[in-house]
Order: structure tokens, then sequence, then C-alpha cells
């Protein structure tokens, strides 16, 4: 459960940086908003990878950081995929655009969870088996 609820903390920074980035592109430099979830979500993806691998999964490695960074962000698109289609169908059926982009974000990030967490623990972050 102490892995499920740091998962869910790493999430939250996630959602602060993909929103944050989000709103800047668009809002700031009127790239559409398709185009700047792309950017916000591998930002994002970063940010969680840190924040996981440091305290959510700690003392668990069976990669370099490199490879595990490509790992993570791999295993996270299996997540996105669900995140992406959510936050679309938002944003193409309400229109959703400006300070409302946030909501489709965090209706996409809860839909991407659970394959995001699956993915981390038993795949990224499993245990290996011992001898």
């Amino acid at each position: 459960m102490r892995q499920l609820a740091l998962f869910c903390v790493g999430g939250v920074l996630g959602f602060i940086v993909d929103a944050g980035i989000l709103q800047v592109l668009v809002s700031g430099f009127a790239w559409d908003r398709f185009s700047a979830r792309l950017i916000s979500f591998l930002c994002a993806a970063t940010a969680t990878w840190l924040f996981n691998r440091n305290l959510t999964f700690q003392g668990t490695r069976n990669h370099s950081r490199f490879g595990e960074w490509w790992r993570y962000i791999f295993a996270m698109s299996g997540g996105f995929a669900c995140n992406f289609t959510t936050y679309s169908a938002l944003v193409l059926a309400f229109d959703v655009d400006g300070a409302h982009l946030p909501l489709a974000v965090a209706a996409g990030s809860v839909a991407g969870l659970g394959v995001n967490y699956f993915a981390s623990r038993y795949w990224i972050y499993r245990s290996k088996p011992q001898a």
C-alpha cells in the first residue's frame, strides 16, 4: 500500500508538471492542444520517473539510469494511450481549451493510473528473483 500511495503522490507531481507545461505551450506559445500534450507528457513522465526512482521504488535497480528511464517512458506509453484517449475525447467532445485543459489532463491521468502502476511495479522495478 505504501508503494501505491507514493506512486499516487508522484502522479500528482506529474499532473502538475503535465498541466503546467501544457498551459504554457497552449496559452503562452499558441501550440495546438494535442502536440503540446505530447511534450507535456514526456516532461511529466520524466518527473514521475525521478520521483518513483528515488522514493516509491527505492533500492530496486535492474538497469542503468538511462536504460531505466527509456524503459520507464516505454512502459508509461501504455498508460499514456489510456490517458491521451481520455484527454482527446474530452477536448474534442466539449471543445476544452485554455484554463479548462487541466481538467482533461486530470481525467486522462486517472484513466492511465492502473496501467502505469502495474508497468512500474511489475516490470521496471520488479525485484530480481532469488537464486
